[in-house]
């Protein structure tokens, strides 16, 4: 009767035979054996009993004061079904003297399954629970079986706990395994990496080859699911987004817009452009140009962003991002660090409109907002920037020779911009105009010849996982610059983290100023 529908359980809990049932148990509730107790109170709520039914709360105070004696099995089938049925305060009460019981006999725990379920179940209800299950899960990982690790990781996903002793060792005894997966078992654990950001390679290359052959058998949403975790993991597996890429093709009239959305923003997070190039675009074209004037307001500025940064934005799609009315939505009433963000993108994508699209005619963002938003924006230069902007200094000596931590009018902060005339001698920086500056500066246009770099430095986190090939963000940033007119000298951690020395660094930068003159003239 517990699991069958509705009106026949609506039917049965009315008939004076099941009231004289409940009263029978309700008098005899001292004598049921404890497992039979469990059972029957999760019987009693699959049922639908009210909270304040006086049987329930008969059996619940029963339940409680026999916390003691219950065996830890016992205890883990009733934190199973109970966690998310908690209403009133005693059965809160309950809840949680399960959870100090729980605390208590953790060294109890002696299987895989019961530490999987209590991270889920528990975890977040007591980070002191979940520091323990995590040690007992170092103790158990060798005999977990891939489910068993993937509802694990999902646990520390959700509570984004990134405990990283414990995901090497799943991820180690994972990769041991050679077993059969089930495909729900490696969307969630692409996921679970994803959101902890851990990087395992060999795990990444396994769960890649096994998911590439069942890509045509994916519902919609596991594609979504699967293209944002290996975005958020910065890992680009061609023949797998090769894949994924012709499944949206194929499906994009059963896809929804949410979905398509979110597979383009993955897609421009990675820049990774489908092989089918104008074709797969023109379907995206196709199916959500209609769906601009209803979709969510961060939803479309996501979306023409991500077009932005893979080059296959239209006037249609920055007319909608551009509006007024659009980007006052945006800008009030929202978090702080949400509102800097998104109105850090619709800089870019104003930029994008300025710089690469000739045939947009309108509207812009108007000065004031991109002044107001760049410079509130603003954050302290990392160690590597500072370096660099000191390096730089040495280099030129004379002030009036550069200028560090240069905000544009494009979003972008150059770490050190640098004029340069025909025979690649430094110019004043601060007498000439420049198109790009928040602010009116300067009064004489660059003379013949003047060349003007601009030195910004990519730090690991601008590039792809294992690879120097930069995210699409930071592709979109130089060709910003480039379209600005910049010579764009990128120092990249991976050479700059070499150089020990003070000199090295300032021979290193004016050797990569001086390369990208000559390769400059050399076009």
């Amino acid at each position: 009767m517990a699991v069958g529908e509705k009106p026949l359980v609506d039917t049965v809990t009315q008939d004076p035979r099941f009231q004289q049932l409940l009263n029978t148990i309700d008098s005899q509730i001292s004598v049921v054996w404890n497992g039979n107790l469990i059972s029957l109170l999760r019987s009693l709520f699959a049922i639908g009993l009210d909270a304040n039914n006086p049987v329930l709360r008969s059996v619940e105070t029963e339940v409680h004061w026999r916390l003691r004696r219950l065996t830890f099995r016992n205890l883990t089938s009733l934190v199973d079904f109970y966690t998310g049925l908690a209403r009133t305060e005693q059965q809160k009460l309950l809840l949680s003297d399960l959870v100090k019981h729980v605390e208590l006999r953790w060294a109890e725990i002696a299987d895989a399954k019961a530490v999987a379920l209590l991270m889920i179940k528990l975890g977040h209800l007591s980070s002191t629970l979940m520091d323990k299950l995590e040690d007992k899960c170092l103790e158990l990982a060798e005999n977990f079986t891939p489910d068993d690790t993937r509802k694990v990781m999902l646990a520390l996903a959700i509570q984004s706990r990134r405990s990283v002793p414990l995901l090497r060792a799943l991820s180690y005894h994972f990769m041991q395994k050679h077993l059969d997966l089930k495909t729900s078992v490696l969307i969630d654990m692409a996921f679970a990496y994803g959101k902890l950001n851990f990087q395992q390679t060999q795990v990444f290359q396994r769960l890649a080859s096994e998911l590439l052959p069942r890509v045509p058998e994916l519902s919609s949403l596991d594609v979504m699911r699967c293209t944002k975790s290996f975005a958020y993991l910065k890992w680009l597996n061609l023949p797998l987004f090769e894949a994924l890429a012709q499944y949206v093709h194929e499906h994009c009239g059963k896809m929804s817009e949410v979905q398509l959305c979110n597979i383009i923003m993955a897609f421009a997070r990675l820049n990774y452009q489908p092989a089918t190039g104008e074709a797969f675009f023109a379907q995206i074209h196709t199916r959500l140009n209609g769906a601009l004037l209803q979709m969510d307001p961060f939803l479309l500025v996501d979306l023409v962003w991500s077009l932005c940064i893979l080059q296959q934005v239209n006037p249609l799609y920055l007319s909608h991002a551009l509006k007024p009315q659009l980007y006052q939505r945006i800008t009030e009433g929202t978090q702080s660090q949400k509102r800097e963000n998104y109105k850090l993108k619709l800089v870019h994508i104003n930029a994008t409109a300025r710089l690469e699209c000739p045939d947009y005619s309108g509207p812009f963002l108007p000065s004031q907002c991109l002044y107001t938003w760049v410079s509130g924006g603003k954050k302290k230069p990392s160690p590597m920037s500072a370096g660099v902007r000191e390096a730089l200094q040495s280099a030129l000596g004379d002030q009036a020779k550069y200028r560090c931590d240069v905000d544009t009018a494009y979003g972008w902060v150059i770490d050190g911009e640098v004029l340069m005339d025909s025979d690649s001698k430094p110019l004043d920086v601060q007498d000439y105009t420049a198109s790009h500056a928040l602010q009116p500066r300067g009064t004489m246009p660059l003379p013949p010849g003047a060349k003007r770099l601009a030195l910004v430095t990519r730090e690991f986190p601008n590039y792809m996982s294992r690879s120097r090939e930069l995210l699409g963000r930071f592709a979109m940033s130089r060709r910003h610059l480039q379209a600005a007119g910049f010579l764009v000298v990128d120092v990249p951690y991976y050479d700059w983290l070499e150089l020990k020395s003070e000199w090295q660094k300032v021979a290193y930068l004016k050797d990569k100023m001086s390369k990208a003159i000559g390769e400059e003239m050399a076009q």
